[in-house]
């Protein structure tokens, strides 16, 4: 076996399928029982499912969790109209759009056009983060509930979900901030003011956890507008959160929108 290794050591050039078969032909002359492991090995990862091909694997359940090799934890819900992501750790839902990419993968990204998920042909998924932009891999899980809100909320539980929001931006400003709605909110609009109120609060916290509080010093109240597009201004202290009712999630704009706007 020390000659085997020895001349597979001298071996030079690119590692491409014929040295592959040549390294399992060797081994196979050595060891049978060797053989079989390194060639099952080499089919799961040329293949991604032991040995499996694309069309007998079984797809991922619609809706899904995941985790990171960092331990970050997701839920995908790819069974709504647009895609929608939720880290374990933040209220906030992330609605993403899909594009094909190269080798018949699919990359989804926020609505700043960031990539945030790339799922691979081979059922691999990897994720993107600010704190790691090369991407990490991601791993099934299994499954999950979906995480599309429903159309309609109570009253009382939009109230109940602004001041939740205007207590979290309070919190990371150290100051009151105040959250404001500029038109009565309907039943049929209720949810989506309610989201626009967390995703602003959820901006706030993400600024004062990367210490841009000069930046959210700045702001002394937010104001929740409807509008014919989902998107957030900002002007003399006043953060404009403007939500576009009939386009579900999308139509309010992404924490990472309402950051851009505050740090202008």
């Amino acid at each position: 076996m020390t000659v085997l290794m020895k001349r597979l050591a001298a071996e030079k050039g690119d590692w491409g399928a014929k040295s592959v078969l040549t390294m399992i032909a060797i081994l196979a002359i050595a060891s049978p029982a060797s053989a079989q492991h390194a060639a099952q090995s080499l089919r799961d990862v040329l293949l991604g499912h032991r040995g499996l091909s694309t069309s007998r694997r079984p797809a991922p359940p619609p809706v899904a969790r995941y985790v990171s090799e960092t331990g970050s934890a997701f839920i995908l819900d790819r069974a709504s109209p647009l895609p929608l992501l939720k880290f374990d750790n933040s209220p906030e839902v992330w609605v993403l759009s899909p594009q094909p990419a190269s080798r018949g993968d699919v990359i989804y990204r926020n609505e700043m056009g960031d990539p945030v998920l790339r799922a691979t042909k081979l059922g691999g998924m990897i994720l993107f983060t600010d704190d790691l932009p090369t991407g990490v891999a991601a791993a099934l899980a299994g499954r999950a509930a979906s995480i599309q809100p429903p159309a309609i909320i109570s009253f009382n539980l939009f109230v109940q979900r602004v001041g939740m929001a205007a207590s979290r931006a309070s919190r990371a400003a150290q100051r009151n901030v105040e959250f404001v709605t500029v038109e009565d909110v309907r039943p049929e609009t209720a949810m989506l003011a309610a989201d626009s109120a967390t995703v602003a609060a959820e901006a706030f916290e993400r600024m004062a956890r990367s210490g841009d509080r000069a930046e959210i010093a700045k702001v002394g109240r937010v104001l929740l507008a409807e509008g014919d597009k989902p998107g957030a201004t900002f002007k003399n202290g006043a953060l404009t959160v403007t939500y576009a009712p009939g386009r579900g999630l999308a139509g309010r704009p992404s924490s990472k929108r309402i950051i851009k706007v505050v740090n202008r």
